[in-house]
């Protein structure tokens, strides 16, 4: 079992940058590979990036392509996701998940997730 939670959602003007973590407790001598997703106010969830249990691939959305940077550190179990020139569009609430998977990506199959942070960026 895996516990997430995430951190460091707040309030932005557009052009700002905000950086997000995700906490890993429970059974953390098992490395999952981990994701951030992202939902809009009336939209579904969806996926932002993702990076695998070595942090040496990584996914993202093209939307956020250049933009967001993920990444870990597996001795403090940690994830972060560094979100740059932030847009309106950004705004929502920002998930952490994991999984046991190779690649990691919108289809990858998630077994566990955080409760969310919220973001908003103000135009």
């Amino acid at each position: 079992q895996l516990q997430l939670v995430e951190s460091g959602g707040g309030l932005m003007e557009a052009g700002g940058s905000l950086t997000l973590s995700c906490a890993v407790s429970g059974r953390t001598s098992i490395l999952y590979a981990m994701a951030w997703f992202h939902r809009s106010p009336g939209k579904d969830r969806e996926f932002v990036a993702g990076i695998t249990e070595s942090g040496e691939n990584t996914w993202y959305a093209d939307s956020v392509k250049g933009r967001f940077t993920i990444s870990r550190d597996n001795a403090k179990n940690t994830v972060h996701l560094q979100m740059n020139s932030l847009k309106p569009d950004d705004t929502g609430v920002y998930y952490c998940a994991a999984a046991k998977a190779v690649v990691v990506d919108a289809r990858t199959r998630y077994d566990y997730w955080g409760q969310g942070t919220q973001v908003t960026v103000s135009s």
